[in-house]
Order: structure tokens, then C-alpha cells, then sequence
């Protein structure tokens, strides 16, 4: 079978390599210009990383399990995202071109803004998603390799053929991968020699990425906990991920090659591989990825039981203070309005720049629509109809904040203008999203569609008298997390958790 039980990938999918090879091949994939330069410009991983794990590892489930409708449907979500993936890139990459920029399109208009020094891409260029797949298919059989347990040739075919059967899924033509696997070595070389480059992306994820990795959701109540364990974790994870890669690449992109670091790699993979011998059940991948995705505030069992734990350690960390007591300290500020208000500034970091680099500009909003598109699991039109009413926002924002006719909104502009800005073009994108999210369209938001949007249930205080969610109720609260009123509302783990 090329999909789903009995297909090599389905042996290989719980597989804890798996955690250092997917590290891998998304640093092949951010070297290659198109790609590096799509995610600079449009992906949430720097800011959103375990948002964006928990969202890859469900497309993977969908695209590589038994189920072919379920395949068809996200094939055709994933043609739909990609299809809004092209422009030109600002960044800094080696070898950038001149160029125009796409903006604030939703797959069939261009933007604003022009400018030298950028790169084009295409997220539905076919070779760019061949080389997506090739480094996923590498990087499988690198981590067998390096962990002593190599594929035997007959398995490492097979999984070839269903790497290739996951791009045909997709509706892309035969050719851009070889047809053979002696072939694709070759054509892997090649690529690697003639086209991957030192990308700003490429050097996100390995120098930048892990060292400020922000803590998974269901973890956020351990700051302390968290940087201990990152700052050990991050330079390891970093330098055996440079240490795999194809040393060709390597000597190209300047990589630093330091003393023993090959002997920890290798030692890191023949660990992970023994992990492979635990009882049946004790390593599940999409366990793990949705527990780490896990919004403390959900009614998960899982997530309150890590919030009670957190509890038990601040009142062990409180008696602590009281058998040693310290110098006094600032009488801190009255709780009530501050506790549940965000400053300008926080707002715009913590939700509206969804990717992190410090603006505002059409790829954040679009990774809002994307996200809430996601979660309710949209066919056309209504995923249009979403991103169409986000890209009406975006033009009003862009509108009212940019005074520097840069196309995009710097944090001071935000916060100098917006308390004194009208967003009817908000309100529209709030009432869009009752829409969509009102799958019966009643009128009314029941439990279910409550849970599709926010993976959690009702709020107390939430519900109309009959246990629904009215329309004139969503907007409101809509309206009130996006002005930055109320920081714990279901927006929280939508918009605003990493």
C-alpha cells in the first residue's frame, strides 16, 4: 500500500527520529531561495512554532493516510494555501534579484508594494514542491542511517514511491522527481550544489530559532522551567542539525563544523532510534504534538492536569518565600483593569505580528485567516470569503496606519493611531467569522461549532439563555480581544499562544 497501514511511511510516522529529521529537512527546504524567501515573508514559525507543528503534522496525517477523500480535501486545501503563496521577498538572502511584490492579494489580486534587492517565489512552482517532498524522503533515510539502522533498498523504494504518490496527490505532474530512485541521488546532489543557498530563513532555525523558542501552550505557566531546559537544548539541537546536513551544503553556506559534534549527532539518533523498543503505545507522535499544542486554558484532561501541577509548584514556591524571607519588595500595582488589559505593544507582538518580525503587514493577517480556516476546516468559497473579508481589514489598517507609505505598520504606528481609528471593515471580517463558524446557519453558535473554532467548551458567561452563542455576542467579543480589551477570552489560544 502507498498510503496508510502496511506503507513505509505509516511504519516510520511514530518513529522519535523523526523529531531531529523533520528539524533537518526544513533547513534543506529554507535554503533553497524560493522557499527561504516564502518563509520570511509568510510563515508564523519563528513566532507560532508549535501552532505551525501541530498544523504540518495534521496535514501529513491527512495526505498520508488510508482515507482518499480525506487525502483529496486537503490536497485541495493545500493547493488553495500555496496558491496564495507568491511575491517577492525583502530580505537580505545572497543573490536576491530586482523586482515587484506581490501584497495584499487573496489569490487573485497583486499588491502595493515595489522594490530592489527582492525575490520572487511561487509556492506552486512544481519543482519547489518536488524539492519539499525530496528532502522529507532524504532526510527519512538519513535518520535511519545515522542511527545504524539503514533501510534496506527494497523499503527505501518503496518509500520513495509513496513520497512521489504524496506529490501526484497534490496534482502535480511526474518528472519534477525522478522516476527512479538511482536517479534521485543524483538529482539531489545536484540541487544542493547548484541551487540551495545561505538563506535568512535557513538561518533562522538554526541560530535563532531554538535559542528563543517560546514555550509550548500547555507549558507557558514554567518561564523559568523552560529557558533552563532551552538554553541547554537549543545550541545541541542546532549544532546536530548542522552536523547532518550534506557536507557539500555545509562547506557552501560556511556552516561551522565544531570538534565532536558528529559523534553527540550520531550518539542523538542511535538514542532515538532505541526509543523505537518501548512498550507499544508509550510513543505517539500525534499524542505528543497535540499535548504540546495544548491551550492551558482548554477543558483538555491533559491541560488540567499541567495546570494543576503548576499550581502546586507556586504554592510550594510560596511557602518557600515564607521560611526564607526576602528583602521587601515594590507593593505591585491593583490588580482589575491591568490585569486583563494588553498595552499597545503587547497587543501588536502577542496577535497581530503573526510572524514575527516586528510588523504589521498582509502575511500576518493572512496567517489569522489561515489559521481560523484551518481550524473549521473550510471549502470554498467560505475559506475565500474569509480571507477576502481579512484583506479588507488589512487595506483599512494599511490605510489609517501607515504614515510612512512603507506598505506595512510599524508597532509605534499602531499604538500612536489606533485607539482613535473606526474598523467597520473588522466588523465585517467578525461577522464573516460567525458565518462560517455557524455551519447550520442558524444564527446561533452552538457547543459543537464553539469547539471547532476554540477547542474548548462554552465559557460560563458565554452562552445565550437557550446554550448558544449569538451573533450580536461574538462580534462583541471579537471586537474587544482585537481593540486588546480583554486578554483571557477563546481568542487567546487562537491568536495569541505560540
Amino acid at each position: 500500500m502507498l498510503f496508510g497501514p502496511g506503507s513505509e511511511f505509516h511504519a516510520l510516522f511514530n518513529d522519535p527520529r523523526w523529531a531531529l529529521a523533520m528539524v533537518r529537512a526544513t533547513v534543506l527546504e529554507a535554503a533553497h531561495p524560493q522557499i527561504g524567501a516564502a518563509l520570511a515573508d509568510n510563515s508564523t514559525f519563528v513566532a507560532h512554532p508549535w501552532r505551525r507543528l501541530k498544523n504540518t503534522f495534521l496535514s501529513m496525517q491527512r495526505m498520508l493516510g488510508a482515507d482518499e477523500q480525506v487525502r483529496q480535501r486537503e490536497a485541495a486545501r493545500l493547493n488553495r494555501l500555496h496558491a496564495r503563496l507568491r511575491g517577492a521577498s525583502t530580505g537580505t538572502d545572497a543573490g536576491a534579484g530586482t523586482g515587484t511584490g506581490t501584497g495584499t492579494g487573496t489569490g487573485t489580486g497583486t499588491g502595493t508594494g515595489t522594490g530592489t534587492g527582492q525575490r520572487p517565489y511561487d509556492a506552486m512552482d512544481p519543482a519547489v514542491r518536488a524539492w519539499v517532498v525530496a528532502t522529507l524522503f532524504e532526510s527519512a533515510v538519513t535518520m535511519c542511517r545515522l542511527s545504524g539502522q539503514p533501510l534496506e533498498q527494497r523499503a527505501m523504494e518503496r518509500l520513495y514511491a509513496e513520497f512521489r504518490a504524496y506529490l501526484a496527490a497534490m496534482g502535480d505532474e511526474s518528472g519534477h522527481l525522478p522516476d527512479a530512485l538511482a536517479d534521485f541521488w543524483p538529482y539531489f546532489d545536484q540541487v544542493v550544489e547548484r541551487e540551495l543557498e545561505s538563506t535568512d530563513a535557513m538561518h533562522i532555525i538554526l541560530f535563532k530559532l531554538f535559542d528563543h523558542l517560546p514555550a509550548p501552550p500547555v507549558l507557558s505557566g514554567f518561564p523559568a522551567l523552560w529557558a533552563a531546559g532551552r538554553a541547554v537544548a537549543g545550541p545541541v539541537i542546532g549544532a546536530i542539525t548542522v552536523a547532518s546536513l550534506p557536507e557539500s551544503f555545509r562547506r557552501k553556506a560556511g556552516l561551522p563544523e565544531i570538534a565532536g559534534v558528529q559523534t553527540l549527532m550520531q550518539g542523538a539518533y542511535l538514542a532515538a532510534g532505541l526509543a523505537r523498543f518501548l512498550p507499544d503505545g508509550w510513543i505517539q507522535a500525534a499524542g505528543i504534538v497535540d499535548l504540546l499544542a495544548t491551550s492551558p486554558h482548554s477543558d483538555d484532561p491533559r491541560a488540567r492536569t499541567v495546570t494543576a501541577l503548576r499550581e502546586q509548584m507556586k504554592r510550594a514556591g510560596a511557602l518557600l518565600r515564607l521560611l526564607t524571607p526576602l528583602p521587601a519588595q515594590p507593593e505591585p500595582e491593583p490588580a482589575g483593569d491591568t490585569a486583563t488589559r494588553r498595552s499597545a505593544q503587547e497587543f501588536f507582538a502577542e496577535v497581530l505580528d503573526q510572524t514575527g518580525d516586528g510588523y504589521l503587514d498582509w502575511p500576518d493577517l493572512a496567517a489569522m485567516a489561515r489559521e481560523m480556516a484551518g481550524r473549521l476546516d473550510l471549502d470554498e468559497p467560505e475559506e475565500t470569503r474569509l480571507y477576502d473579508a481579512c484583506a479588507d481589514w488589512w487595506r483599512e489598517l494599511q490605510a489609517a496606519l501607515d504614515t510612512d507609505g512603507d506598505g506595512r505598520v510599524s508597532a509605534r504606528e499602531y499604538a500612536a493611531a489606533v485607539p482613535a481609528m473606526a474598523c467597520p471593515a473588522l466588523i465585517r471580517f467578525a461577522e464573516v467569522l460567525f458565518d462560517v463558524t455557524d455551519k447550520d446557519g442558524n444564527q446561533r453558535i452552538d457547543a459543537g461549532e464553539y469547539r471547532a473554532l476554540f477547542r474548548t467548551a462554552f465559557h460560563r458567561d458565554t452562552t445565550h439563555g437557550d446554550g448558544t452563542y449569538t451573533r450580536g455576542a461574538f462580534v462583541s467579543e471579537f471586537l474587544s480581544f482585537m481593540s486588546g480589551r480583554h486578554r483571557t477570552t477563546p481568542y487567546d489560544p487562537l491568536l495569541a499562544e505560540a
